[in-house]
């Protein structure tokens, strides 16, 4: 089996903003700072953007295939949404795998939806809800209780949103590294700053701590034994250890290991 974990790091989409509010005349902090006020008049107190109004910047993946792990952010750091966008459906289409996701039903895969729309990327395999393959219409990635899309946060909760955790949290709690430090709220500001590179390490930090957490389900459910686990955990640390980049070890520093 295929494993497919995902997280995806988002930016205001100013230029939706000043087409649909006419802020030509600002500039793009000065227009995220109009969406942001008006969500909040809007929500009652929260400026966490509506999906349609989000751009993604990035990507990052964690693929287990039978052989191997490998974790990466989709497409470079200049890269245009819409290569990111048509590199994670190009995964699906190539690999089938189980997607396995945080709140993926709830935020990532609906902005996905969205600017899938706004730039016509096609994704058949992906749509597919036995159409073209009959095994789909019992186990497709659109269904909220199948298991082709694991959206952890969902199931974790036995799908009640009073029950559901932040992925920090729950990380930290089971010994995995959480944010260290750094978190969505702060990815704007970052991306103003040109840091999308820092983007990218910070959306890899969040899909290996979603996969790890993956692994856990995975053990508790009987699909791995414990020593199967272990090894999946070790195949992880040494592949951090290889790699050698600096946000990679500094979330082997954080990961405790079992007592």
């Amino acid at each position: 089996m295929n494993l497919f974990v995902f997280d995806i790091e988002t930016v205001p989409d100013v230029t939706a903003g000043r087409l649909l509010y006419q802020l030509e005349d600002l500039d793009d902090r000065g227009v995220a700072d109009v969406m942001f006020y008006k969500r909040k008049q809007e929500s009652g107190g929260s400026d966490f953007l509506r999906h349609h109004l989000h751009r993604i910047v990035a990507i990052s993946v964690v693929l287990r295939t039978s052989d191997r792990v490998r974790v990466w952010s989709l497409g470079e750091p200049d890269s245009a949404e819409e290569d990111l966008i048509r590199r994670f459906f190009d995964g699906i289409e190539k690999f089938s795998p189980v997607l396995v996701s945080w709140n993926g039903s709830g935020f990532d895969l609906p902005v996905i939806h969205y600017r899938s729309m706004l730039h016509g990327i096609q994704a058949p395999r992906y749509w597919d809800v036995g159409d073209d393959d009959r095994e789909f219409k019992w186990n497709n990635y659109l269904s909220r209780y199948h298991q082709r899309h694991t959206d952890l946060m969902d199931v974790l909760s036995a799908y009640q949103p009073r029950a559901a955790v932040r992925l920090d949290e729950l990380a930290t709690l089971l010994g995995f590294p959480g944010k260290m430090g750094m978190s969505g709220a702060h990815v704007w500001d970052s991306y103003l700053r040109g840091e999308v590179e820092g983007i990218r390490n910070y959306c890899e930090t969040d899909v290996m701590n979603t996969y790890l957490l993956y692994l856990r389900y995975d053990l508790i459910r009987g699909h791995l034994n414990p020593y199967e686990y272990e090894q999946a955990c070790a195949e992880l640390r040494e592949l951090l250890e290889q790699e050698e980049r600096p946000h990679f070890t500094e979330f082997l520093q954080a990961w405790r290991k079992p007592d």
